[in-house]
Protein backbone atom coordinates (compact mmCIF):
# COMPACT_ATOMS: atom_id res chain seq x y z
CA UNK A 1 0.00 0.00 0.00
CA UNK A 2 1.23 3.49 -0.83
CA UNK A 3 2.33 5.46 2.21
CA UNK A 4 0.67 8.58 0.85
CA UNK A 5 -2.48 8.91 -1.18
CA UNK A 6 -1.88 9.78 -4.80
CA UNK A 7 -5.30 11.30 -5.29
CA UNK A 8 -5.87 14.67 -6.89
CA UNK A 9 -5.70 16.46 -3.54
CA UNK A 10 -2.07 15.35 -3.16
CA UNK A 11 -0.71 16.36 -6.57
CA UNK A 12 2.62 18.18 -6.34
CA UNK A 13 3.58 20.76 -8.96
CA UNK A 14 7.36 20.67 -9.45
CA UNK A 15 8.44 23.92 -11.10
CA UNK A 16 11.93 23.78 -12.65
CA UNK A 17 13.36 27.13 -13.75
CA UNK A 18 16.15 27.11 -16.32
CA UNK A 19 18.30 29.78 -17.91
CA UNK A 20 21.06 28.42 -20.16
CA UNK A 21 21.54 25.33 -17.98
CA UNK A 22 20.29 22.73 -20.43
CA UNK A 23 23.30 20.53 -19.71
CA UNK A 24 21.97 19.95 -16.17
CA UNK A 25 18.24 19.85 -16.91
CA UNK A 26 17.80 16.14 -17.72
CA UNK A 27 19.22 15.11 -14.34
CA UNK A 28 16.81 17.48 -12.54
CA UNK A 29 13.80 16.12 -14.47
CA UNK A 30 14.82 12.50 -13.95
CA UNK A 31 15.13 13.12 -10.21
CA UNK A 32 11.42 14.01 -10.20
CA UNK A 33 10.43 11.04 -12.33
CA UNK A 34 12.14 8.70 -9.85
CA UNK A 35 9.95 9.85 -6.94
CA UNK A 36 7.71 7.10 -5.56
CA UNK A 37 4.30 7.10 -3.85
CA UNK A 38 3.53 10.67 -4.95
CA UNK A 39 1.59 12.20 -7.82
CA UNK A 40 3.22 15.13 -9.56
CA UNK A 41 3.33 17.36 -12.60
CA UNK A 42 6.58 18.82 -13.97
CA UNK A 43 6.69 22.35 -15.38
CA UNK A 44 9.91 23.62 -16.93
CA UNK A 45 10.02 27.41 -17.25
CA UNK A 46 12.66 28.43 -19.81
CA UNK A 47 13.66 31.99 -18.89
CA UNK A 48 14.91 33.00 -22.35
CA UNK A 49 17.68 30.38 -22.74
CA UNK A 50 19.83 30.35 -25.87
CA UNK A 51 21.21 26.82 -25.34
CA UNK A 52 19.43 23.46 -25.78
CA UNK A 53 17.05 23.88 -22.83
CA UNK A 54 13.95 23.59 -25.03
CA UNK A 55 15.23 20.46 -26.76
CA UNK A 56 16.03 18.74 -23.47
CA UNK A 57 12.70 19.67 -21.85
CA UNK A 58 10.61 18.57 -24.83
CA UNK A 59 12.39 15.21 -24.96
CA UNK A 60 10.40 14.26 -21.83
CA UNK A 61 6.73 13.58 -22.57
CA UNK A 62 5.85 14.13 -18.90
CA UNK A 63 7.10 17.74 -18.93
CA UNK A 64 5.06 20.85 -19.59
CA UNK A 65 7.48 23.28 -21.28
CA UNK A 66 6.89 27.04 -20.92
CA UNK A 67 9.08 29.68 -22.60
CA UNK A 68 9.33 33.35 -21.62
CA UNK A 69 11.67 36.17 -22.55
CA UNK A 70 14.46 36.51 -19.99
CA UNK A 71 13.02 38.22 -16.90
CA UNK A 72 14.97 36.69 -14.06
CA UNK A 73 14.51 33.87 -11.57
CA UNK A 74 11.65 35.42 -9.57
CA UNK A 75 9.57 36.11 -12.67
CA UNK A 76 10.22 32.57 -13.95
CA UNK A 77 8.99 31.05 -10.71
CA UNK A 78 5.89 33.25 -10.76
CA UNK A 79 5.20 32.06 -14.30
CA UNK A 80 5.50 28.47 -13.09
CA UNK A 81 2.99 29.16 -10.33
CA UNK A 82 0.49 30.47 -12.88
CA UNK A 83 0.99 27.40 -15.08
CA UNK A 84 0.67 24.87 -12.25
CA UNK A 85 -2.41 22.99 -11.00
CA UNK A 86 -1.13 21.03 -7.98
CA UNK A 87 -2.28 21.30 -4.40
CA UNK A 88 1.35 21.62 -3.31
CA UNK A 89 4.22 23.44 -5.03
CA UNK A 90 7.95 22.80 -5.06
CA UNK A 91 10.68 24.77 -6.88
CA UNK A 92 13.82 23.20 -8.31
CA UNK A 93 16.71 24.86 -10.13
CA UNK A 94 17.87 23.09 -13.28
CA UNK A 95 21.32 22.38 -11.84
CA UNK A 96 19.98 20.69 -8.66
CA UNK A 97 18.03 17.49 -8.09
CA UNK A 98 15.79 15.67 -5.60
CA UNK A 99 16.93 12.77 -3.46
CA UNK A 100 15.05 9.52 -4.10
CA UNK A 101 12.35 10.01 -1.45
CA UNK A 102 12.48 13.80 -1.13
CA UNK A 103 8.96 14.66 -2.27
CA UNK A 104 7.45 11.79 -0.28
CA UNK A 105 9.08 12.98 2.94
CA UNK A 106 7.89 16.57 2.57
CA UNK A 107 4.41 15.51 1.50
CA UNK A 108 4.11 13.37 4.64
CA UNK A 109 5.16 16.31 6.84
CA UNK A 110 2.89 18.87 5.19
CA UNK A 111 -0.09 16.51 5.48
CA UNK A 112 0.61 15.85 9.16
CA UNK A 113 1.05 19.58 9.85
CA UNK A 114 -2.11 21.06 8.30
CA UNK A 115 -1.54 24.44 9.94
CA UNK A 116 1.80 24.97 8.17
CA UNK A 117 1.99 27.25 5.12
CA UNK A 118 5.09 25.33 4.06
CA UNK A 119 7.42 22.62 5.30
CA UNK A 120 11.20 22.61 4.84
CA UNK A 121 13.91 20.02 5.27
CA UNK A 122 17.64 19.52 4.92
CA UNK A 123 19.75 19.00 1.79
CA UNK A 124 22.94 17.57 0.41
CA UNK A 125 25.76 19.79 -0.83
CA UNK A 126 27.33 18.25 -3.93
CA UNK A 127 30.57 19.03 -5.74
CA UNK A 128 32.15 17.15 -8.61
CA UNK A 129 32.58 13.59 -7.44
CA UNK A 130 31.61 14.05 -3.78
CA UNK A 131 28.77 15.08 -1.54
CA UNK A 132 27.73 15.36 2.08
CA UNK A 133 24.71 16.35 4.11
CA UNK A 134 24.69 20.07 4.79
CA UNK A 135 24.53 20.90 8.52
CA UNK A 136 20.92 21.81 9.26
CA UNK A 137 19.70 23.26 12.55
CA UNK A 138 16.51 22.13 14.23
CA UNK A 139 13.81 24.80 14.45
CA UNK A 140 10.51 23.90 16.10
CA UNK A 141 8.83 27.25 16.74
CA UNK A 142 8.97 31.02 16.13
CA UNK A 143 10.16 30.50 12.55
CA UNK A 144 10.06 34.20 11.68
CA UNK A 145 12.47 35.13 14.49
CA UNK A 146 14.80 32.25 13.63
CA UNK A 147 14.80 33.31 9.97
CA UNK A 148 15.69 36.86 10.98
CA UNK A 149 18.80 35.43 12.64
CA UNK A 150 19.72 33.51 9.50
CA UNK A 151 18.31 31.54 6.60
CA UNK A 152 18.29 28.13 8.25
CA UNK A 153 16.40 26.67 5.24
CA UNK A 154 19.15 27.64 2.75
CA UNK A 155 17.95 25.54 -0.22
CA UNK A 156 14.52 26.28 -1.67
CA UNK A 157 14.11 22.82 -3.28
CA UNK A 158 13.83 21.50 0.27
CA UNK A 159 10.60 23.50 0.72
CA UNK A 160 7.04 22.39 -0.13
CA UNK A 161 4.30 25.06 -0.16
CA UNK A 162 0.54 24.89 -0.01
CA UNK A 163 -1.08 26.39 -3.10
CA UNK A 164 -3.08 28.97 -1.15
CA UNK A 165 0.21 30.63 -0.14
CA UNK A 166 0.59 31.98 -3.66
CA UNK A 167 -2.85 33.52 -3.66
CA UNK A 168 -1.34 36.00 -1.19
CA UNK A 169 2.42 35.93 -1.85
CA UNK A 170 4.62 35.93 -4.95
CA UNK A 171 8.36 36.11 -5.57
CA UNK A 172 9.58 39.72 -5.63
CA UNK A 173 10.86 40.40 -9.17
CA UNK A 174 12.84 43.44 -8.00
CA UNK A 175 15.25 41.12 -6.17
CA UNK A 176 18.17 39.65 -8.12
CA UNK A 177 19.08 37.10 -5.43
CA UNK A 178 17.78 35.65 -2.14
CA UNK A 179 14.18 36.01 -3.32
CA UNK A 180 13.37 32.72 -1.56
CA UNK A 181 14.63 34.10 1.77
CA UNK A 182 12.44 37.17 1.30
CA UNK A 183 9.44 34.92 0.67
CA UNK A 184 10.09 32.79 3.79
CA UNK A 185 10.19 35.91 5.95
CA UNK A 186 7.00 37.38 4.51
CA UNK A 187 5.12 34.11 4.96
CA UNK A 188 6.33 33.22 8.48
CA UNK A 189 5.66 36.73 9.69
CA UNK A 190 1.98 35.84 9.30
CA UNK A 191 1.63 32.04 9.14
CA UNK A 192 3.13 28.97 10.88
CA UNK A 193 5.68 26.71 9.18
CA UNK A 194 7.29 23.34 9.91
CA UNK A 195 10.97 22.39 9.63
CA UNK A 196 12.75 19.05 9.81
CA UNK A 197 16.35 17.99 9.12
CA UNK A 198 15.88 15.03 6.76
CA UNK A 199 17.69 15.73 3.41
CA UNK A 200 15.28 16.37 0.54
CA UNK A 201 17.41 17.56 -2.38
CA UNK A 202 20.99 18.05 -3.58
CA UNK A 203 22.53 21.46 -4.20
CA UNK A 204 25.22 21.20 -6.87
CA UNK A 205 28.21 23.53 -6.50
CA UNK A 206 29.80 23.91 -9.93
CA UNK A 207 31.35 27.38 -9.65
CA UNK A 208 28.74 29.23 -11.70
CA UNK A 209 25.99 29.23 -9.06
CA UNK A 210 24.36 32.53 -8.20
CA UNK A 211 25.45 31.99 -4.60
CA UNK A 212 29.08 32.32 -5.77
CA UNK A 213 28.45 36.02 -6.49
CA UNK A 214 29.36 37.06 -2.95
CA UNK A 215 28.89 40.86 -3.27
CA UNK A 216 25.43 40.40 -4.79
CA UNK A 217 24.43 37.87 -2.12
CA UNK A 218 25.62 40.15 0.70
CA UNK A 219 23.76 43.16 -0.71
CA UNK A 220 20.60 41.11 -1.27
CA UNK A 221 20.56 39.57 2.21
CA UNK A 222 21.07 42.95 3.88
CA UNK A 223 18.38 44.59 1.75
CA UNK A 224 15.88 41.88 2.62
CA UNK A 225 16.63 42.09 6.34
CA UNK A 226 16.36 45.88 6.23
CA UNK A 227 12.88 45.56 4.71
CA UNK A 228 11.71 43.70 7.81
CA UNK A 229 12.54 46.50 10.27
CA UNK A 230 9.17 48.20 10.05
CA UNK A 231 7.36 44.92 10.80
CA UNK A 232 9.25 43.95 13.96
CA UNK A 233 6.94 43.97 16.97
CA UNK A 234 9.20 43.32 19.97
CA UNK A 235 12.75 43.54 21.25
CA UNK A 236 13.42 39.84 20.54
CA UNK A 237 12.65 40.31 16.84
CA UNK A 238 14.67 43.50 16.64
CA UNK A 239 17.64 41.81 18.29
CA UNK A 240 17.28 38.83 15.94
CA UNK A 241 17.29 41.14 12.91
CA UNK A 242 20.47 42.86 14.08
CA UNK A 243 22.10 39.53 14.87
CA UNK A 244 21.16 38.20 11.45
CA UNK A 245 22.63 41.22 9.64
CA UNK A 246 25.87 40.93 11.58
CA UNK A 247 26.13 37.19 10.87
CA UNK A 248 25.61 37.81 7.17
CA UNK A 249 28.27 40.54 7.12
CA UNK A 250 30.74 38.35 8.98
CA UNK A 251 30.13 35.30 6.79
CA UNK A 252 30.39 37.03 3.43
CA UNK A 253 33.12 39.53 4.36
CA UNK A 254 35.23 36.65 5.64
CA UNK A 255 34.72 34.89 2.30
CA UNK A 256 35.59 38.07 0.38
CA UNK A 257 38.71 38.64 2.49
CA UNK A 258 39.98 35.09 2.01
CA UNK A 259 39.31 35.24 -1.72
CA UNK A 260 41.17 38.53 -2.10
CA UNK A 261 44.16 37.28 -0.13
CA UNK A 262 44.43 34.04 -2.11
CA UNK A 263 43.77 35.66 -5.50
CA UNK A 264 46.81 35.81 -7.77
CA UNK A 265 45.26 37.34 -10.88
CA UNK A 266 43.64 40.74 -10.24
CA UNK A 267 42.69 41.32 -13.88
CA UNK A 268 39.04 41.77 -12.91
CA UNK A 269 39.65 45.14 -11.28
CA UNK A 270 36.00 46.10 -11.08
CA UNK A 271 34.92 43.13 -8.97
CA UNK A 272 37.98 43.55 -6.79
CA UNK A 273 37.13 47.22 -6.17
CA UNK A 274 33.53 46.33 -5.29
CA UNK A 275 34.68 43.65 -2.84
CA UNK A 276 37.22 45.92 -1.16
CA UNK A 277 34.58 48.61 -0.80
CA UNK A 278 32.27 46.09 0.88
CA UNK A 279 34.94 45.13 3.39
CA UNK A 280 35.51 48.80 4.26
CA UNK A 281 31.79 49.42 4.63
CA UNK A 282 30.67 46.33 6.54
CA UNK A 283 33.64 44.76 8.36
CA UNK A 284 36.71 46.96 8.74
CA UNK A 285 38.68 44.27 10.56
CA UNK A 286 38.42 41.97 7.54
CA UNK A 287 39.58 44.86 5.37
CA UNK A 288 42.61 45.30 7.63
CA UNK A 289 43.27 41.54 7.45
CA UNK A 290 43.19 41.80 3.64
CA UNK A 291 45.55 44.80 3.62
CA UNK A 292 48.08 43.01 5.83
CA UNK A 293 47.66 39.59 4.18
CA UNK A 294 48.09 40.96 0.67
CA UNK A 295 51.11 43.13 1.54
CA UNK A 296 49.31 46.28 0.44
CA UNK A 297 51.58 49.37 0.54
CA UNK A 298 52.19 50.71 4.04
CA UNK A 299 50.36 53.95 3.24
CA UNK A 300 47.10 52.03 2.95
CA UNK A 301 47.65 50.46 6.36
CA UNK A 302 48.34 53.90 7.81
CA UNK A 303 45.15 55.24 6.25
CA UNK A 304 43.19 52.44 7.86
CA UNK A 305 44.74 53.11 11.27
CA UNK A 306 44.14 56.85 11.00
CA UNK A 307 40.46 56.40 10.13
CA UNK A 308 39.73 53.70 12.73
CA UNK A 309 41.96 54.34 15.75
CA UNK A 310 40.95 55.96 19.08
CA UNK A 311 41.61 59.70 19.44
CA UNK A 312 44.51 59.25 21.87
CA UNK A 313 46.37 57.21 19.23
CA UNK A 314 45.51 59.74 16.53
CA UNK A 315 47.21 62.50 18.50
CA UNK A 316 50.39 60.42 18.53
CA UNK A 317 50.10 59.80 14.78
CA UNK A 318 49.66 63.50 14.19
CA UNK A 319 52.87 64.31 16.08
CA UNK A 320 54.73 61.63 14.11
CA UNK A 321 53.94 63.35 10.82
CA UNK A 322 52.13 60.33 9.31
CA UNK A 323 49.16 62.44 8.27
CA UNK A 324 51.28 64.68 6.11
CA UNK A 325 53.24 61.80 4.58
CA UNK A 326 50.19 59.94 3.32
CA UNK A 327 48.11 62.97 2.37
CA UNK A 328 45.36 62.57 4.97
CA UNK A 329 44.56 65.89 6.51
CA UNK A 330 40.93 65.55 7.47
CA UNK A 331 41.62 63.39 10.54
CA UNK A 332 44.05 65.95 12.03
CA UNK A 333 41.32 68.50 12.54
CA UNK A 334 42.24 71.61 14.56
CA UNK A 335 40.32 72.21 17.75
CA UNK A 336 37.27 74.48 17.59
CA UNK A 337 38.37 78.11 17.42
CA UNK A 338 41.76 77.28 15.84
CA UNK A 339 40.52 76.77 12.27
CA UNK A 340 42.21 78.83 9.55
CA UNK A 341 40.32 78.91 6.23
CA UNK A 342 43.17 80.70 4.45
CA UNK A 343 42.47 81.35 0.73
CA UNK A 344 39.07 79.65 1.04
CA UNK A 345 37.78 82.20 3.58
CA UNK A 346 35.49 83.82 0.99
CA UNK A 347 31.84 83.86 0.00
CA UNK A 348 32.54 83.63 -3.74
CA UNK A 349 34.40 80.80 -5.47
CA UNK A 350 37.92 81.21 -6.79
CA UNK A 351 36.45 80.68 -10.25
CA UNK A 352 32.79 80.42 -11.23
CA UNK A 353 33.43 78.39 -14.39
CA UNK A 354 34.04 74.99 -12.73
CA UNK A 355 37.80 75.69 -12.74
CA UNK A 356 38.28 76.05 -16.50
CA UNK A 357 40.06 79.37 -16.05
CA UNK A 358 42.48 77.80 -13.56
CA UNK A 359 43.58 74.90 -15.73
CA UNK A 360 40.48 72.71 -16.00
CA UNK A 361 37.79 71.21 -13.75
CA UNK A 362 38.72 68.73 -11.04
CA UNK A 363 35.87 66.40 -12.01
CA UNK A 364 37.37 65.82 -15.47
CA UNK A 365 40.15 63.83 -13.83
CA UNK A 366 37.63 61.25 -12.64
CA UNK A 367 35.58 61.25 -15.85
CA UNK A 368 38.62 60.58 -18.00
CA UNK A 369 40.03 58.06 -15.54
CA UNK A 370 36.79 56.10 -15.85
CA UNK A 371 36.75 56.26 -19.65
CA UNK A 372 40.41 55.29 -19.87
CA UNK A 373 39.70 52.23 -17.72
CA UNK A 374 36.76 51.27 -19.96
CA UNK A 375 38.39 52.21 -23.28
CA UNK A 376 38.31 48.67 -24.71
CA UNK A 377 34.50 48.90 -24.70
CA UNK A 378 34.58 52.05 -26.84
CA UNK A 379 34.61 50.31 -30.20
CA UNK A 380 32.60 49.65 -33.35
CA UNK A 381 29.76 52.11 -33.83
CA UNK A 382 29.87 54.61 -30.96
CA UNK A 383 27.17 57.09 -29.97
CA UNK A 384 28.04 60.23 -27.97
CA UNK A 385 26.08 63.28 -26.85
CA UNK A 386 26.98 66.81 -27.93
CA UNK A 387 30.28 65.98 -29.65
CA UNK A 388 32.56 63.00 -30.18
CA UNK A 389 35.61 64.20 -28.23
CA UNK A 390 35.73 61.21 -25.92
CA UNK A 391 34.91 58.77 -28.72
CA UNK A 392 38.02 59.87 -30.58
CA UNK A 393 40.24 60.25 -27.51
CA UNK A 394 39.48 56.89 -25.90
CA UNK A 395 38.19 54.81 -28.81
CA UNK A 396 40.86 55.55 -31.39
CA UNK A 397 41.20 52.93 -34.13
CA UNK A 398 38.66 50.66 -32.46
CA UNK A 399 35.84 52.97 -33.60
CA UNK A 400 34.42 52.19 -37.03
CA UNK A 401 31.65 54.82 -36.97
CA UNK A 402 31.06 57.82 -34.71
CA UNK A 403 27.55 59.23 -34.20
CA UNK A 404 26.58 62.38 -32.32
CA UNK A 405 23.21 63.32 -30.81
CA UNK A 406 22.58 67.04 -30.41
CA UNK A 407 19.53 68.97 -29.28
CA UNK A 408 20.24 71.74 -31.80
CA UNK A 409 19.23 70.82 -35.36
CA UNK A 410 21.60 73.46 -36.78
CA UNK A 411 24.66 71.64 -35.43
CA UNK A 412 26.49 70.40 -38.56
CA UNK A 413 28.49 67.67 -36.77
CA UNK A 414 25.48 65.84 -35.35
CA UNK A 415 24.08 62.73 -37.05
CA UNK A 416 20.93 62.63 -34.88
CA UNK A 417 18.89 65.42 -33.32
CA UNK A 418 16.45 65.50 -30.41
CA UNK A 419 15.85 64.60 -26.78
CA UNK A 420 17.34 61.30 -25.62
CA UNK A 421 14.27 60.60 -23.48
CA UNK A 422 12.04 60.63 -26.57
CA UNK A 423 14.04 59.60 -29.60
CA UNK A 424 12.07 57.21 -31.86
CA UNK A 425 14.19 58.44 -34.79
CA UNK A 426 17.23 56.56 -33.46
CA UNK A 427 17.12 52.92 -34.68
CA UNK A 428 17.03 49.91 -32.36
CA UNK A 429 20.06 47.66 -31.73
CA UNK A 430 22.47 49.97 -33.55
CA UNK A 431 25.40 50.91 -31.31
CA UNK A 432 28.25 48.97 -29.73
CA UNK A 433 28.88 51.72 -27.19
CA UNK A 434 27.13 54.85 -25.89
CA UNK A 435 29.13 57.55 -24.08
CA UNK A 436 26.80 59.57 -21.86
CA UNK A 437 29.05 61.87 -19.82
CA UNK A 438 27.65 64.70 -17.69
CA UNK A 439 24.33 64.70 -19.54
CA UNK A 440 21.74 62.73 -17.58
CA UNK A 441 21.35 65.48 -14.97
CA UNK A 442 20.09 67.79 -17.75
CA UNK A 443 17.28 65.42 -18.79
CA UNK A 444 14.08 65.58 -16.75
CA UNK A 445 12.85 62.13 -17.77
CA UNK A 446 16.13 60.37 -17.06
CA UNK A 447 14.42 56.97 -16.78
CA UNK A 448 13.21 57.12 -20.37
CA UNK A 449 16.63 58.35 -21.46
CA UNK A 450 18.13 55.15 -20.05
CA UNK A 451 15.41 53.09 -21.74
CA UNK A 452 16.32 54.74 -25.05
CA UNK A 453 19.98 53.86 -24.49
CA UNK A 454 19.07 50.23 -23.83
CA UNK A 455 16.87 50.10 -26.92
CA UNK A 456 19.45 51.52 -29.32
CA UNK A 457 22.38 49.48 -28.00
CA UNK A 458 23.23 46.27 -29.79
CA UNK A 459 22.91 43.13 -27.66
CA UNK A 460 26.12 43.02 -25.64
CA UNK A 461 26.72 46.74 -26.21
CA UNK A 462 27.84 48.97 -23.35
CA UNK A 463 26.58 52.26 -21.94
CA UNK A 464 29.19 54.41 -20.16
CA UNK A 465 27.70 57.09 -17.92
CA UNK A 466 29.11 59.80 -15.68
CA UNK A 467 26.86 62.04 -13.60
CA UNK A 468 27.51 64.80 -11.06
CA UNK A 469 27.16 63.99 -7.39
CA UNK A 470 28.51 67.03 -5.52
CA UNK A 471 28.51 70.01 -7.84
CA UNK A 472 27.76 73.67 -8.29
CA UNK A 473 25.08 74.60 -10.84
CA UNK A 474 26.12 76.09 -14.15
CA UNK A 475 25.71 79.87 -14.35
CA UNK A 476 25.45 79.91 -18.14
CA UNK A 477 23.49 78.15 -20.88
CA UNK A 478 22.76 74.97 -18.91
CA UNK A 479 21.43 76.66 -15.77
CA UNK A 480 17.74 76.31 -16.68
CA UNK A 481 18.18 72.64 -17.61
CA UNK A 482 20.28 71.61 -14.60
CA UNK A 483 17.83 69.33 -12.79
CA UNK A 484 19.51 66.51 -10.88
CA UNK A 485 22.45 65.31 -8.84
CA UNK A 486 22.97 61.59 -8.23
CA UNK A 487 24.44 59.09 -5.77
CA UNK A 488 25.77 55.55 -6.29
CA UNK A 489 22.57 54.12 -4.83
CA UNK A 490 20.37 56.26 -7.08
CA UNK A 491 22.25 55.26 -10.22
CA UNK A 492 22.20 51.58 -9.32
CA UNK A 493 18.44 51.70 -8.85
CA UNK A 494 17.86 53.66 -12.04
CA UNK A 495 20.15 51.46 -14.14
CA UNK A 496 18.74 48.19 -12.73
CA UNK A 497 15.24 49.25 -13.81
CA UNK A 498 16.47 48.91 -17.40
CA UNK A 499 19.63 46.75 -17.51
CA UNK A 500 20.18 43.29 -15.97
CA UNK A 501 21.49 43.72 -12.43
CA UNK A 502 24.54 41.54 -13.01
CA UNK A 503 25.51 43.66 -16.04
CA UNK A 504 25.83 46.90 -14.05
CA UNK A 505 28.87 48.39 -12.30
CA UNK A 506 28.46 51.64 -10.37
CA UNK A 507 31.29 53.54 -8.67
CA UNK A 508 31.91 56.97 -7.20
CA UNK A 509 35.03 59.13 -7.11
CA UNK A 510 36.10 61.93 -4.81
CA UNK A 511 36.72 62.94 -1.22
CA UNK A 512 35.98 65.97 0.95
CA UNK A 513 39.05 67.83 -0.32
CA UNK A 514 38.42 67.35 -4.04
CA UNK A 515 34.71 68.05 -3.59
CA UNK A 516 35.53 71.30 -1.81
CA UNK A 517 38.13 72.21 -4.43
CA UNK A 518 35.61 71.58 -7.21
CA UNK A 519 32.98 73.78 -5.54
CA UNK A 520 35.52 76.58 -5.13
CA UNK A 521 36.59 76.33 -8.77
CA UNK A 522 40.13 75.15 -8.00
CA UNK A 523 41.90 74.04 -11.18
CA UNK A 524 42.93 70.43 -11.76
CA UNK A 525 46.66 71.33 -12.02
CA UNK A 526 46.45 72.80 -8.52
CA UNK A 527 45.63 69.39 -7.03
CA UNK A 528 48.07 66.59 -6.21
CA UNK A 529 47.55 63.10 -7.61
CA UNK A 530 47.44 61.50 -4.16
CA UNK A 531 44.71 63.96 -3.17
CA UNK A 532 42.69 63.13 -6.29
CA UNK A 533 43.11 59.38 -5.94
CA UNK A 534 41.99 59.14 -2.32
CA UNK A 535 38.41 57.82 -2.23
CA UNK A 536 35.75 58.49 0.39
CA UNK A 537 32.30 57.22 -0.62
CA UNK A 538 30.61 59.80 1.65
CA UNK A 539 31.77 62.53 -0.78
CA UNK A 540 30.67 61.37 -4.20
CA UNK A 541 31.92 64.05 -6.55
CA UNK A 542 31.37 61.97 -9.69
CA UNK A 543 29.35 58.77 -10.10
CA UNK A 544 30.09 56.40 -12.99
CA UNK A 545 28.04 53.57 -14.48
CA UNK A 546 28.98 50.81 -16.86
CA UNK A 547 25.87 48.92 -18.04
CA UNK A 548 25.80 46.21 -20.70
CA UNK A 549 22.76 45.18 -22.69
CA UNK A 550 21.77 41.55 -22.37
CA UNK A 551 22.84 39.27 -25.21
CA UNK A 552 19.55 37.38 -25.30
CA UNK A 553 17.14 40.15 -26.26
Amino acid sequence: MDLISTGESSIISVIITCYNQGKFLAKAINSVLRQKHVAFEIIVVDDGSTDDTKKVAESFSQVKYVYQKNQGLSAARNTGIDQSTGTFLVFLDADDWFLSDGLQINLMHIKTNPQAAFVSGGFWRETKGSGAANPTISVTDDHFRHLLEGNYIQMHAAVMYRRWVFDEFRYDTSLKACEDYDLYLRITRKYPAFHHTKPIAAYYLHGQNMSCNVPMMLDSFLEILARQKKFLVNSEEREAQKKGADKIKTFYCSAICNELISQVDFSDRENRAVEIKMLKKHKKLFYFKYVVGKNIPITEIKRFLVKNSPRIILRGLKKSGIYKKIGIYESSAPRPGELNFGDLNRLMPLADDFGYSRGGPVDRYYIEKFLQRENTRIKGRVFEIGDNEYTIKFGGDRVSQSDILHIDETNPKATFYGDLSDAPQIPDDSFDCIILTQTLHLIYDCRNALKTCYRILKPGGTLLITVPGISQIDRGEWRENWLWSFTENAMMRLASEVFPFNNISVESYGNVLTATAFLYGVGLPEMKKEQLDYHDSSYQLIVTVRATKALDV
